[in-house]
């Protein structure tokens, strides 16, 4: 997930090896336990859980497991911070930008630590977490931190005798359940936002990868933000997560992660108090490589597109149609090219494939596989485990998909490239849109007409042309369908943190 849109593998393009940075040493994780209310606290029941290295099996370290008591400590803290007299609710607009661009600074700062973090945690390559992940959360700061003081209403023409005009507030508390695959970068696509318009945060980052949320805490701190305007449960998501979509006191959920998980969260909020809710779910997402494209172009950006973050990507490219005059030559050049990619250790400057999160996502990945092989799919490339005991996929290449296969329909997350044929466009165009997701699409063509009709035609949030993965924080993601609602990023992600409230004035004849 390239948010500059200019990486390859998540290394910046011209830096020599040389001058590449190297993760840090970490004798010892310091920041493990709750944080609500700029304090750290132990959990209440006193239990942890333990954070796993994917890439060794090894415990990284012990975290304090957050369950609803914790919650409900980091609601009561938050709602605390959102009295109309807190020094929160009374901070001018910009000084509130300004507490964003330190954090970003703060970030900065620690850059090589938290994506070192990052990488142990979740067993991305390190320069992918230093050059994409940090990349992009320091700048989805800076942006928002922008945006404070540009968040207004409006005045109305209605009649001569009212005058009336808009306030955008703050929604109040919001509630946060980060996934595992972008841990940091995701949670600033929630966190900026939230707090650029004024709302204070509860967050519960995924139990697979709590420690980047937890490093943060101690930013929040150090940046001088007001204590409760954030807080971070580490936990469950049956636990806290559940706390959190059902909670009472919580004004508005964002959740990114599976439909599945989604669906239970918009439901959690309907029953409880009709939360607003933010769903960025699954995918499967549909490329459309056309004869007449640049087709090394093509071979590489889906490729990218398809391994990057070992497959473990909402935005994976997972199903791709290419033209039937090209076909075979764009399978011959996507073997080629995954054989490039390097399988190894994540901290490993020379690594550009680590391994699955953890043993539930492996086999799933390799049943999958596995029912490809059996439904009649040919297998080009990879299908199997690095080693006996790893987490580690090789990149996969099936030709000769059908659309009713398993690994046609159903989200893989997984690195596996799955190679359609077709005719005409619009045949694809069909084929394309025949699922329950719409997050992202891609298409692949020199003709602009083609590419603003078949963009048009496509169902989908997000539709990339000549390229992947190309994401800014000035634009705005989110999808169609069962890919979830409401936007993320961009000016657009404002009205999912904000409320719009309507003030009419009574004019006075007398002069």
């Amino acid at each position: 997930m390239a948010q500059r849109g200019t990486t390859r593998n998540g290394v910046a393009d011209k830096i020599p090896a040389s001058d590449l940075p190297q993760p840090a040493k970490i004798q010892r994780v310091i920041y493990t336990k709750i944080f609500i209310n700029n304090e750290w606290h132990m959990s209440v029941s006193g239990r942890t859980f333990p954070t796993l290295n994917p890439a060794t099996g090894d415990t990284i370290c012990e975290v304090q497991e957050a369950d609803k008591e914790d919650v409900d400590k980091a609601v009561a803290a938050a709602k605390a911070a959102m009295q109309l007299d807190s020094a929160w609710r009374k901070m001018e607009p910009p000084r509130r930008g300004r507490l964003l661009h330190k954090l970003a600074d703060l970030v900065e700062r620690d850059r090589k630590l938290l994506a070192t973090l990052e990488s142990l945690d979740t067993g991305k390559p390190f320069l992918q977490a230093f050059f994409t992940d940090l990349e992009g959360s320091i700048k989805t700061l800076h942006y928002y931190g922008g945006w404070a003081d540009k968040i207004h209403g409006k005045s109305l023409p209605v009649d001569e005798t009212f005058v009336c005009l808009t306030r955008h507030e703050p929604i109040g508390i919001c509630g946060a359940i980060i996934p595992w695959n972008f841990p940091l970068l995701m949670l600033m696509w929630k966190l900026a936002p939230a707090l650029s318009c004024g709302n204070t945060v509860v967050i519960k980052p995924a139990e697979q990868t709590p420690l980047t949320a937890l490093h943060i805490g101690s930013l929040i701190k150090e940046a001088g933000f007001p204590a409760g305007v954030v807080n971070i449960v580490p936990g469950f998501g049956s636990t806290a997560g559940a706390a959190i979509a059902s909670h009472e006191g919580i004004d508005k959920v964002a959740f990114t992660g599976s439909t599945e998980v989604g669906q239970l969260i918009k439901e959690a909020a309907a029953k409880s108090n009709l939360k607003r809710v933010t769903l960025e779910l699954g995918g499967k997402n549909p490329c459309i490589v056309f004869a007449d494209c640049d087709l090394q172009l093509a071979v590489e950006e889906i490729q990218k597109g398809a391994f990057y973050n070992q497959g473990q990507c909402c935005t994976a490219a997972s199903r791709v149609f290419v033209q039937d005059r090209i076909y075979e030559e764009f399978v011959r050049r996507s073997i080629e090219n995954a054989k490039k990619i390097v399988i190894g250790d994540p901290l490993d400057p020379q690594t550009t494939h680590g391994p699955q999160i953890d043993q539930q996502q492996f086999e799933k990945i390799i049943d999958l596989i596995e029912s490809g092989k059996k439904e009649g799919a040919k297998l080009e490339y990879g299908g199997g485990a690095v080693g006996e005991k790893s987490l580690f996929i090789q990149p996969t290449i099936f030709s000769e998909v059908k659309d009713s296969m398993r690994i046609a329909k159903e989200e893989i997350f997984g690195p596996v490239l799955c190679i359609f044929s077709f005719k005409s466009k619009q045949e694809v165009i069909e084929r394309a849109n025949n699922s329950q997701y719409g997050l992202v699409s891609a298409v692949f063509t020199t003709s602009m007409d083609r590419a603003l009709s078949v963009s048009g035609a496509l169902e989908t949030g997000t539709v990339w042309i000549n390229c992947y993965n190309a994401m800014h924080v000035q634009t705005p993601f989110g999808g169609y369908k069962m890919s979830g609602n409401g936007r993320e990023l961009g000016e657009y992600a404002l009205a999912e943190y904000s409320e719009v409230k309507t003030v009419t004035f009574k004019m006075n004849d007398s002069m």
